[in-house]
This record gives C-alpha cells, structure tokens and sequence, in this order.
C-alpha cells in the first residue's frame, strides 16, 4: 500500500500491527488517501492476508493482519501465479500455433522452439511453486535446508 511503488512495507507493516486498525489508521500512519486504502485493504483481503474484524460498540470496520508467515507465504504465491505465471502461461499456449508459410518456415521454427523453452521453465516455475505453496512448513523446510548445503 501507498501512494506511489508497493514496495511491500506498507503491506508488513499491517502484517506486524497487533492492533486492530482501521482504515482511518491505515490512512494517518501510512499518509495515503482514502480511496488508496480502501483499495489495497480490500486487496490484501483478497489475498488472504488481512482479515475484517469488528470492534464491540464500534461501526467502523477494523482489520488485522495474518500472523503467520507460513500462511502468508503460501497464500503470496498463489496470488503471484494467478496474476502472472497463469496469464503468461495461457499466452505462451498460443504462441506455440504459430503457423508458417514457405517463406518463413525456418523463422517460425525457430520462434515456436524458443517459445516452447520459455513455456517448459515457465511450467518448471509453476510447479515448483505450486509444491511449495501446497506444502507444509516443516517439509519445505527440511527440503529448502538439504537444497542449499
């Protein structure tokens, strides 16, 4: 959240709050306006990671954020791959019926090889992401920990 690049910290800093807040305090703490809140709170619900909460005697709505960075992990990469690897995959997809003529027979070869390549690590990238996304912590862990020694 924020007015100009998400950089994330905005996004932590819900996330670390263990207060209840309100659009009103994201807005004050964060300096950003109405509608940039609403918008990216709305967001981060979406995603999974804040959660709407009500406050006993209170109208406004309040929010907290998810706590554990597990969830958030998981939850991080599941919105990236909708967002970007499954657009870019479905466009790839389409790449790949590239059809040619005579006269650039060896052109659209050679496009359709490259764009097979970027699809299979793009696959590659997916799959790998959606393992860790369905695993749990403690696995992903031990795997991470035997990867890099």
């Amino acid at each position: 959240m924020g007015n100009k690049q998400n950089d994330g910290s905005n996004t932590c800093f819900i996330l670390i709050n263990e207060d209840l807040l309100s659009a009103e305090d994201v807005m004050d703490i964060l300096k950003i306006s109405r509608g940039n809140a609403n918008m990216n709170i709305r967001t981060l619900i979406d995603w999974g990671l804040v959660y709407k909460e009500h406050k006993s005697g209170e109208r406004k709505e309040f929010f907290r954020g998810e706590k554990d960075i597990w969830i958030v992990t998981q939850r991080v990469i599941k919105a990236r791959q909708r967002q970007e690897l499954d657009p870019m995959l479905n466009v790839l997809s389409q790449l790949q019926n590239v059809e040619a003529d005579k006269k650039n027979k060896a052109e659209v070869e050679a496009f359709t090889k490259q764009i097979k390549n970027i699809k299979s690590f793009a696959e590659l990238a997916d799959n790998s992401l959606t393992k860790i996304s369905e695993s749990e912590e403690n696995w992903f862990l031990k795997t991470f920990m035997k990867f890099i020694k």
